[in-house]
């Protein structure tokens, strides 16, 4: 059932770092275990999804934000942004708060607090459904590119992992996405 949710974004706090990181993990985890229960190859020596040092690292590189309902954090955010273009490296919503409008609240507050941003990228791995479904469906994404093992990063940038392992860079078997911001005073 979809709630109305208010939410509000508050920048992350220091001593709520590891939490945050934790956190994300097992949405991430979930998400995975969902849709391959424990026969998932996708996670890393740790057992998750998406590492520590990803999450870290996105969070050093950019802004991050505690999504908060009520008095409870329900998930979280990191983008970064350089003059007019946006990255949405993180999104995530707590697993127990799943289908409550919650991310898509937090997205159209992320699009308030940018206003100047003209298109947003972000990626997600090809198995999580319920993202490609948001992302597309809810917040108005395209679908640009698609990783995989013969569709390479050409380019890889700083926010895309090196496999420790295999040297290779990823991201691996995900979708691109893009969203264009018109600025004509209509509302997105």
């Amino acid at each position: 059932m979809r709630e109305n949710h208010q939410i509000e974004l508050r920048a992350l706090q220091p001593e709520d770092r590891e939490q945050f990181i934790r956190d994300n993990q097992w949405a991430f985890k979930y998400g995975a275990l969902q849709e391959f229960g424990l026969r998932d190859g996708h996670l890393d020596e740790d057992g998750e999804i998406i590492s520590r040092q990803t999450i870290a690292g996105a969070i050093d590189a950019g802004v991050a934000y505690r999504i908060w309902s009520g008095d409870r954090k329900v998930g979280g955010v990191v983008i970064k942004t350089l003059d007019n273009h946006g990255w949405l490296d993180l999104l995530f919503v707590s697993p127990e708060e799943h289908s409550k409008g919650i991310g898509y609240a937090a997205w159209c507050a992320i699009e308030k607090l940018y206003p100047q941003i003209d298109i947003w990228e972000t990626c997600t791995p090809y198995f999580e459904k319920r993202n490609i479904h948001f992302y597309v469906n809810r917040c108005g994404f395209h679908i640009v590119e698609f990783f995989h093992e013969y569709h390479q990063e050409q380019h890889a940038s700083d926010d895309m992992d090196i496999d420790e392992h295999s040297g290779e860079h990823g991201p691996d078997e995900m979708f691109r996405f893009e969203k264009l911001i018109r600025h004509s005073g209509i509302d997105r």
